[in-house]
């Protein structure tokens, strides 16, 4: 915690005590989105009527491979709060850390790295976010991607790209956001696709 407190305080010039306040933040996100883990199923699925002899459901299942372009102003509550609903559903994520201040996401994946989350879940890459971006949204085995951290005049061709190979985008907000505010399940359906099972009730 103290480490983390010492990047953010550093990279965004906040104080210690608005360093720690984002920290407990981004610790309280993924709580938070970690208890969706065994409920976003009841609530983005259903038990569907059908005129037939069967049982009909439909439940939310991850989408794949997911590219995320990291926040740009809120290295690690930013980070976590894009990052946590893509994998809490079972996706793999590929993220471009924030470019102006990375050193938070590379830490937290030191976290990650001997934490229980299998390897390979959280991919990150370091850099450019104009060099990287449009290669993960052409790429045809990536399967979604969140555009939280790309330039605004720079989306529309990322969209473009990620339309070639029909991937699910989740377009950058139009104002910036602020991390602080109360998440809410929307940000996890974006990357869920819903699966309908029918199911023969028998004679």
């Amino acid at each position: 915690r103290a480490q983390f407190i010492d990047e953010v305080a550093a990279g965004d010039g906040a104080g210690p005590a608005a360093a720690a306040a984002q920290v407990d933040a981004a610790i309280d996100r993924w709580v938070y989105y970690a208890g969706w883990s065994d409920k976003i199923a009841q609530i983005a699925g259903s038990a569907n009527p059908v005129a037939g002899p069967y049982f009909n459901f439909s439940v939310p299942e991850p989408t794949g491979v997911v590219a995320v372009l990291a926040p740009q102003h809120s290295p690690l509550l930013g980070l976590v709060s894009v990052l946590a609903p893509v994998i809490v559903t079972g996706n793999t994520a590929v993220v471009v850390a924030s470019q102006r201040l990375p050193l938070p996401a590379v830490t937290l994946t030191e976290v990650l790295a001997t934490s229980d989350l299998p390897g390979g879940v959280v991919n990150l890459l370091t850099g450019r976010t104009a060099e990287l971006a449009p290669v993960l949204a052409a790429h045809a085995d990536v399967n979604a991607i969140d555009l939280c951290g790309a330039d605004p005049h720079l989306a529309a061709g990322y969209e473009t790209a990620a339309a070639d190979n029909l991937k699910r985008v989740l377009r950058a907000p139009h104002q910036p956001q602020d991390w602080t505010h109360q998440p809410d399940p929307h940000r996890i359906l974006a990357f869920t696709e819903t699966k309908t099972v029918w199911h023969p009730t028998g004679m």
